[in-house]
């Protein structure tokens, strides 16, 4: 599985930004699509996650501003990303789980929250 993402850049505390990412490969193996985010000095956390039958996880800082979305048919997932704050500076990956148990990985994209 091979992942593209795109979005993210620098934004003002309160604004949004929406993060797409495009999958391609052995997509029949695909199970959950997801984001995830790493700050400096800190270790990858969980943004929010989307099953193939649509079923969301979020983490608790994503509750209520950010939303994880999925077009099947362009085998794509998206996160918008309302409300932002400074703590939401970040490198944001794309993320795939398959049936074989292995995570695939984006190339990660910057999200800086700044006035």
């Amino acid at each position: 599985v091979q992942l593209q993402a795109s979005g993210g850049g620098l934004e003002q505390p309160g604004g949004s930004l929406r993060l797409s990412c495009a999958a391609s490969g052995s997509l029949y193996a695909i199970m959950t699509m997801g984001w995830y985010r790493q700050a400096p000095g800190k270790q990858r956390e969980l943004v929010a996650r989307i099953t193939n039958g649509g079923v969301t996880n979020y983490a608790d800082f994503a509750k209520g501003r950010f939303t994880i979305s999925r077009d099947n048919a362009k085998n794509t997932v998206y996160l918008q990303m309302n409300s932002l704050k400074p703590e939401d500076t970040a490198v944001y990956y794309c993320n795939v789980y398959t049936w074989t148990a292995t995570n695939y990985w984006g190339q990660g994209t910057q999200v800086t929250v700044s006035s």
